[in-house]
């Protein structure tokens, strides 16, 4: 290995750690991402070959999407596509976690830059294009969720799979003809999922005699807390327990257990809230943590809106 290789190398490993420091620091530091994009111009070869410099530049181009420079985020994640689908010549995309990353972030900014830069339909056709693709892969749940956020408002909700639950026994779908349905997607090393829990709890305890039904879909990752390679039998009796402590007081919650659930709904960020409305329709899709209040003032509409609807036809 040459001198130009090496220096390379270890500048790719440096520029990755400084392109997420900058990036979730307060206020950035615009230099580290110069520094990464200088370096993956200067040496597109060795970038090509390191998923750490892949990940840098994904990070550049995530940096520019939150500052609003829409046209130079979609270029750099074109770029970061590019590089990656070169690398991707010789390895599959889940050899290693930070390729999957760096190609995951690439669409993900692409297709909010073209939406934010009006062009929506074509970012839903470079997301159905890239899923089609990449089905059965470590990013496909990321690539649906964005997805999601530009097509599934105001749609039907999709069919859930319950081959497999924890708890009480879904209701299926005939359980949710006329209901205001919370889907509260969780996993079980999630600290986000279990902080959100509580305010779940008391919305379901609040709205559930008027009309509310929780379902907390959850699914298999393979390990536990303290088994990196659980098997499916031991997984499951892990997931119980810490339904047992996070979720129970969920009143009447249902707990499909399916990764299917996850793929369909993009659910790669937990929590996911999804709230459908009386008549079967997404009304708000919300990838990430949700507080009592938010909660509240997305599901009490939908639930007044039976009561509308009978004094209407009373009158």
């Amino acid at each position: 290995m040459n001198k130009v290789w090496v220096v390379a190398i270890a500048a790719a490993v440096l520029i990755a750690a400084l392109a997420v420091y900058a990036f979730k620091s307060e206020h950035g530091r615009r230099g580290s991402f110069v520094l990464a994009s200088t370096f993956v111009t200067r040496y597109p070869q060795a970038a090509a070959k390191r998923p750490e410099a892949l990940e840098a530049l994904s990070w550049v181009a995530r940096r520019e999407l939150s500052a609003g420079r829409y046209e130079q985020a979609y270029q750099d994640a074109e770029k970061t596509q590019q590089l990656c689908d070169a690398a991707l010549r010789d390895r599959k995309l889940d050899d290693e976690p930070r390729l999957p990353i760096a190609l995951g972030a690439a669409y993900e900014v692409e297709a909010q830059a073209l939406n934010k830069m009006g062009r929506t339909a074509e970012a839903i056709g470079v997301l159905q294009t890239a899923l089609t693709k990449w089905r059965g892969t470590s990013i496909a749940e990321r690539l649906q969720k964005n997805l999601n956020l530009l097509t599934l408002n105001g749609k039907p909700m999709p069919a859930l799979r319950e081959t497999e639950w924890i708890g009480a026994k879904p209701l299926g779908s005939q359980g949710l003809h006329g209901k205001v349905v919370l889907l509260y997607f969780w996993a079980h090393w999630c600290s986000d999922c279990k902080a959100e829990a509580p305010a779940v709890a008391q919305v379901a305890r609040e709205f559930e005699p008027r009309g509310l039904v929780v379902i907390g879909p959850t699914k298999l990752y393979g390990y536990t807390a303290a088994n990196d390679h659980a098997p499916a039998t031991e997984e499951k009796a892990f997931i119980e327990k810490v339904y047992d402590r996070f979720y129970a007081d969920i009143p009447n919650i249902q707990v499909p257990l399916d990764g299917a659930n996850f793929e369909r709904y993009g659910a790669s960020t937990t929590p996911t809230n999804v709230i459908v409305d009386r008549k079967g329709v997404v009304r708000l899709y919300r990838p990430g943590a949700m507080d009592e209040s938010e909660l509240r003032a997305a599901i009490e509409p939908l639930i007044d809106e039976e009561n509308v609807e009978s004094t209407s036809m009373a009158r």
